[in-house]
Parts: C-alpha cells; structure tokens; sequence
C-alpha cells in the first residue's frame, strides 16, 4: 500500500514540476471561463430555472475540456517513462504491475478532478448575484461532479492504455483522442431516430457517453451508469496491465 502511495505521490507531482501540468490547467480555466460567460448571456437573455449544471453542460465546452484535455493529460503516464528511460527501473522495483497501473491511472485521475474544481466557484457566482436557490442545488451540483468523475474515469483509463502502447508521447495523445473522439462519436448516433425494434439502436444508445451524463446533470443517480463507467474503465485498465505485461513476453 504504502509502495501504491508513493507511485501516486510521484505521478500527480509530475504535473506541477512541468510546464504542461499548468499548461493544462490554464486551458481548463480559460474554456470554464468561456462556458461561464456563454451561460450568463443564456441567463440574462431568458431567464429560467434549469440547474446551471445542465446548462453548462448542454454547452460544447463541456466535451471540448474532456476530449482536449484527457489525451495531454494521460500521454506522459508510460511514454514519457519508456522515453526518459526510466520504464526499466520503475517496472523493476518491489511493486507489482497493478500498483504501477492503478498508480498512474490514480495520479491522473486525481488531477483531473483538480482541474474541475473552479467549475464549482463559477456555480457559487451565479448562486451568489442571481439569489435563486434552484441554480445551486447541492444535490444537483454533487451529482453532476459524480458524472463529471466517472467519464473521467474512462477518459483516464483510456489514456493510459494508449499511452502504454508507445514510447512517444504525441502518438499517445492522438491515439487517446482518436479512441475518445471515436466513443464520442458513437454517443451522437443515439440522436438519430431508429425504430425501437432496431437492436443497434439499442447498443448505440447504449454506449451514448451524453445520454448517461444528462441524468447525473439534472439531479438523477442511476446505477446503471455507474456500471457502465465503472465496467468500461476496468475493461481499459486491463488491457494497460495487459500491454505492461507483454514486456515480460519479449
């Protein structure tokens, strides 16, 4: 345990001793500040009582920060370890190849959740000048920050499975896009009208990332998303535990 602490330790710092760890956070600050200055207009020119969750996430921004941001995040968690040299000497200390996994995966994780944090000083701002207790519900707002953790947490895994494929950190941030761009694309096609009978429709609606996040958005904790977040990010975990294994293989 105290071996997985240290990897963590050692993986969320690696974002505030380089350039891209705050490289990362002023882009999240700047596109927040964007999608804040988009939900004033939005209020100001007609005014209602939808959650200020579900209007900023009913705004591009939302999936622009996750799609842009994950990739630059994850890329470094094995490539830069297999570009530096040091993949060799990290894999050969006393730990076992989960705890190197959930370590990278959890330092990650973990800034990323840094990342989102300002979005909750934007909901206090509106609460604050607008003195409308249905802007910030804290039921509505602590929902939303579950949803915004669990595709997250996909994002992540995502990420470092990609990242582990290669020693080169821009080919692991395109791959992470591609992967997430491609999952995000899929979650579009659940617009389309298909006959209930139509069992892809079913899949893609399914797999539809926007069709899970609308509920969390609105106040609604279903543990059927839940699952699906939680089976998904598994599912890429292991095949990062996987890809580190091969090394043993060559």
């Amino acid at each position: 345990m105290q071996a997985y602490l240290t990897l963590v330790r050692r993986e969320l710092g690696s974002f505030f001793i380089s350039l891209t760890g705050y490289v990362i956070i002023a882009s999240v600050l700047l596109l927040l500040g964007l999608s804040f200055t988009d939900m004033l207009w939005k209020l100001n020119a007609s005014p209602n009582d939808v959650p200020i969750t579900e209007l900023f996430y009913n705004t591009f921004y939302f999936w622009l920060i996750l799609l842009l941001t994950a990739p630059v995040m994850t890329m470094r968690s094995f490539a830069f370890e297999k570009w530096s040299g040091t993949y060799e000497t990290l894999m050969t200390t006393p730990v076992s190849d989960w705890q190197v996994v959930l370590a990278k995966f959890t330092g990650t994780l973990l800034f990323y959740i840094l990342t989102w944090l300002p979005l909750l000083a934007c909901v206090a701002v509106v609460r604050y000048f607008t003195n409308e207790p249905t802007v910030f519900d804290p039921w509505t707002t602590a929902s939303t920050f579950l949803g915004i953790v669990l595709i997250g947490c996909l994002y992540m895994s995502m990420g470092c499975f990609a990242s582990a494929l290669t020693r080169s950190q821009i080919i692991a941030a395109m791959n992470s896009f591609v992967i997430g761009l491609g999952l995000f694309l899929l979650s579009l096609r659940s617009l389309v009208q298909a006959p209930r009978t139509d069992w892809a429709a079913k899949v893609f609606s399914y797999i539809s990332l926007s069709e899970h996040m609308e509920d969390f958005v609105r106040g609604f904790v279903d543990t059927r998303h839940i699952v699906f977040y939680l089976s998904f990010t598994l599912f890429f975990l292991f095949l990062t535990l996987k890809v580190v294994e091969s090394r043993r293989w060559k």
